[in-house]
């Protein structure tokens, strides 16, 4: 590899095998530049991973190692365990998908204990089991650079987070910890639970689509009343429910550095929903909340409009698939007239319809803080999109408006053209799957000749017509920013 500027290489998905591999790894033993090496999915397999580790026992320039989606097997794993105890300058390793085993994450355990410079280790969808857990448990004890271990879909269970969870409790450089997707169920959240009462390093914790239930909710919930360095808690499909949200929420009362939390998909109702509100009124630190998928209702979210009016931290707020209706949208249209923080609001799949849209269109006109709002597949039709027209005349903060299949057809489509004509701050609007025939098409395209900001429009349809294509294209011709998708 003579070349001597070239920094980073994307071979992913080339089918390269362990040949292509070989060659490569001679080319590494002498190369002085490359510092990214991406070669994920290329059926290397276990001479591969031969070649590629001793060639990382000579390189001395590369930083980045993506493997992931190539059968290298734990006998893989253990050749490049070897190279880690060698190699010192490797920061960041991805063996994601990877069938490496227990057997593997032993071995690249003890690579850990001596290794000084890995900082990023990806071991994503490998079956290492508890025992893997446990190996890599001993390892942090006592590792001082890695910060970031992503164990998602591992198979670890709860008796391999009680063994992290004991290594957590004195491994003062692990930032991030992704433990998604392994079966943990209420034991394993107290054990963390406990490390995070005295962790002081850690801040991202992800254990989506983890079984805790409402008594693992608990404990996390006590541990945040003292941890004061996790800002990033991720619950995602945890079966938390009502209980397990009320709990949380008296932690959000006196937490004063969590800054995200996603509880998608846990059932919460209008109760956890109306805990959550409460919290919001004094905390001050929270910016994110993510409560998709939680049948909240109308009563919930009254609460949490109520809470917006006050609330001064929360930037973004999902709230998509809680069946809030048209009423629901009312509400919170009220708390947007108000509200000066909140720049991101999703309220996908509501059912907000059309008098819904009108609502929020009226808050638009007056609030000057909310870029993003995602109405996706809400039935406002031609009435909803004429409202929003109105309020993107004179809105300008707006920069991301997402109207994908709410049936607005050609004259809902016209309204907005018209709107875009004189709009100066929307980039990015979607109009998927919306029944826009030519008619709206052209339109829409007559307003493109003429608006300098708008970067993206999603006009994905079987309707669109020939007319309203060529339309388009001339269009796109002619506004050299802008990027037309459509079908």
């Amino acid at each position: 590899m003579a070349n001597s500027t070239l920094t980073t290489l994307d071979l992913n998905g080339n089918s390269i095998g362990d040949d292509g591999a070989v060659a490569l790894s001679e080319a590494l033993k002498t190369n002085s530049t490359l510092t990214t090496l991406l070669l994920a999915d290329n059926s290397i397999e276990y001479d591969g991973a031969v070649a590629l580790s001793e060639a990382l026992k000579a390189n001395s320039t590369l930083t980045t190692l993506d493997l992931s989606t190539n059968p290298i097997y734990e006998n893989g794993a253990q050749e490049l365990s070897e190279a880690l105890k060698i190699n010192s300058t490797l920061t960041t390793l991805l063996l994601n998908d990877n069938w490496i085993c227990e057997n593997g994450a032993q071995a690249l355990s003890e690579a850990l204990k001596t290794n000084s410079t890995l900082t990023i280790l990806d071991l994503n969808s490998n079956p290492i089991g508890p025992y893997g857990a446990h190996a890599l448990s001993e390892a942090l004890k006592t590792n001082s650079t890695l910060v970031t271990l992503s164990l998602e879909r591992n198979s670890i269970e709860s008796n391999g987070v009680v063994a992290l969870s004991e290594a957590l409790k004195t491994n003062s450089a692990l930032t991030a910890l992704n433990l998604a997707g392994n079966s943990i169920e209420s034991i394993g959240a107290v054990a963390l639970s406990e490390a995070l009462k005295t962790n002081s390093t850690l801040t991202i914790l992800d254990l989506n689509s983890n079984p805790i239930g409402p008594y693992g909710a608990h404990a996390l919930s006590e541990a945040l009343k003292t941890n004061s360095t996790l800002t990033t808690l991720s619950l995602e499909r945890n079966s938390i429910g009502p209980n397990g949200t009320v709990a949380l929420s008296k932690a959000l009362t006196t937490n004063s550095t969590l800054a995200t939390l996603n509880l998608w998909g846990n059932s919460i109702g209008e109760n956890g929903a109306v805990a959550l509100s409460d919290a919001l009124k004094t905390n001050l630190t929270l910016t994110t909340l993510d409560l998709q998928y939680n049948s909240i209702g109308l009563n919930g979210t009254v609460a949490l409009s109520e809470a917006l009016k006050t609330n001064s931290s929360l930037t973004t707020l999902n709230l998509s698939l809680n069946s809030i209706g048209n009423n629901g949208a009312q509400v919170l249209s009220k708390a947007l007239k108000t509200n000066s923080t909140l720049t991101t609001l999703n309220l996908e799949r509501n059912s907000i319809g059309p008098n819904g849209a009108v609502a929020l269109s009226k808050a638009l006109k007056t609030n000057s803080t909310l870029t993003t709002l995602n109405l996706w597949d809400n039935w406002i039709r031609e009435k909803g999109a004429q409202a929003l027209s109105k309020a993107l005349k004179t809105n300008s903060t707006l920069i991301t408006l997402n109207l994908g299949v709410n049936s607005i057809g050609d004259n809902g489509a016209q309204a907005l053209a018209e709107a875009l004509k004189t709009n100066s701050t929307l980039t990015t609007l979607n109009l998927w799957d919306n029944s826009i025939g030519s008619y709206g098409a052209q339109a829409l395209s007559e307003a493109l000749k003429t608006n300098s900001t708008l970067t993206t429009l999603d006009l994905t349809s079987r309707s669109t017509g020939f007319n309203g294509a060529q339309a388009l294209s001339e269009a796109r011709n002619i506004n050299s920013i802008m990027g037309v998708v459509f079908q």
